[in-house]
Formats: C-alpha cells, sequence, structure tokens
C-alpha cells in the first residue's frame, strides 16, 4: 500500500543515512520502525528471563576470584 507521511526534514535525513550506512533502503527501516513500535504496544510483554537463582551466599571463597577453568576443572574433577 503506498502512503504519504509528512515528516520533519531532519529525522528523515537522519534515517536516509542510517540506511545507507546499513545499506538498507529507507521503505525498509521505516517498516522495520514501524513493526518494532507496534509490537510495543500492542500489549504483548517483553520476554523475561525467570529467575533461578538460589538461595545461598554466592561462590564458595576458595572460588570467588576463580577463572572459569578453575571452576570447569573442579566440577570435572569430582566423582560422579
Amino acid at each position: 500500500m503506498k502512503t504519504t507521511v509528512n515528516l520533519p526534514d531532519e529525522l528523515v535525513r537522519e534515517a536516509q543515512e542510517i540506511a545507507r550506512r546499513e545499506r538498507t533502503t529507507l521503505k525498509e527501516l521505516v517498516e522495520a520502525g514501524l513493526r518494532t513500535v507496534i509490537r510495543q504496544r500492542t500489549g504483548e510483554p517483553p520476554f523475561t528471563l525467570p529467575d533461578a537463582s538460589v538461595d545461598g551466599h554466592g561462590l564458595q571463597p576458595e572460588f570467588r576470584d576463580a577463572h572459569w577453568e578453575q571452576v570447569r576443572d573442579e566440577i570435572y574433577s569430582q566423582p560422579a
């Protein structure tokens, strides 16, 4: 569908620059922007990662400043 929209000159220039930089078209940039706004305003709740933390006091003292490799090696060196 074709439509006409009046936009501030500076906004169009900025959008054109972004489109050039990203090697896309102004049409595609406007379409992506509209889709984003519509998705935000249609009541779809944003994805929220559930809290999977556990109660406790954090890492054991010997691992507080350890690199991941040390933690990993300790995990996998223990008998199952």
